[in-house]
């Protein structure tokens, strides 16, 4: 019961990708556009593109920096959203400007953070952790304060205070919450990455993809666009496996209360 469960799982998650892909091949088989090569011809370049040499001066530098700037806007998200969610006066000073700021794309501060942070990785660190953090931050305020009263005076009449009161009662019952800001941050992430890699860059993904577009080499930009999407893939399984995990206390609620019906 659970392996026929399981097939008809992976079934579902495979059923709706195989079919694009099917009509991309299709749709793609007879084209003679240069701008739209057949993905035949996409994936035969895809070996000879992406090679090891390439791998290593391209898409390992591209997925440090994703990491770097990720975890950066994550301890800072939820650090500051902590603080906010937690009092009342913090959060009514803070939101003003914590709505103001984040109504500014972070694509429009790469020319200002140029100036600070140079052309290195340090920018393309700090673009995509300004980016990062605001889904992180926002989320965390919110699951703060959606913490239960009732909990977190029962808690107190137990002495659990402090740090303790705020590993085990506050962060713990926002966390459903953080962990959807965190998976909204790394989707953002992904993007901001390719962006800050078009500026003044020397290597990475977006470098790399623009290189193509500008010499004309389509398949091969192409290939970089499909490496890009497989990228993403692969982050979001991974992140939803350390979501299940850290979650495992909540999801397994969740069934119990649906079971319960």
């Amino acid at each position: 019961m659970r392996l026929r469960r399981l097939l008809l799982r992976l079934v579902f998650v495979l059923a709706l990708p195989a079919v694009l892909v099917a009509v991309w091949w299709v749709s793609s088989a007879g084209s003679e556009d240069v701008y739209w090569p057949p993905l035949r011809t996409i994936l035969e370049t895809f070996p000879d593109v992406w090679t090891g040499e390439r791998w290593r001066d391209d898409v390992l530098p591209s997925v440090l920096r994703l990491a770097a700037g990720y975890t950066l806007a994550a301890v800072a998200g939820v650090a500051f959203g902590t603080l906010i969610g937690s009092y009342r006066r913090v959060r009514a000073v803070c939101e003003p400007v914590l709505e103001f700021l984040r109504a500014v794309p972070p694509p429009v501060l790469v020319p200002v953070i140029m100036l600070f942070a140079g052309i290195g990785d340090t920018m393309k660190i700090v673009v995509i952790a300004t980016g990062c953090v605001w889904p992180v931050l926002l989320n965390t305020v919110e699951g703060v304060r959606a913490v239960d009263a009732v909990m977190a005076e029962t808690a107190r009449s137990y002495g659990i205070t402090g740090v303790a009161q705020l590993r085990h009662v506050v962060l713990r019952s926002a966390s459903p919450q953080i962990f959807a800001g965190l998976r909204q941050a790394l989707s953002i992430g992904i993007i901001l990455m390719v962006i800050s890699e078009m500026f003044a860059a020397s290597n990475g993904l977006g470098f790399t993809i623009v290189q193509f577009q500008r010499s004309f080499a389509i398949p091969d930009m192409w290939t970089g666009i499909l490496l890009l999407g497989l990228l993403g893939f692969v982050l979001s399984v991974l992140f939803q496996l350390v979501e299940r995990r850290a979650l495992g206390w909540y999801h397994g609620l969740r069934a119990a209360s649906r079971r319960s019906r």
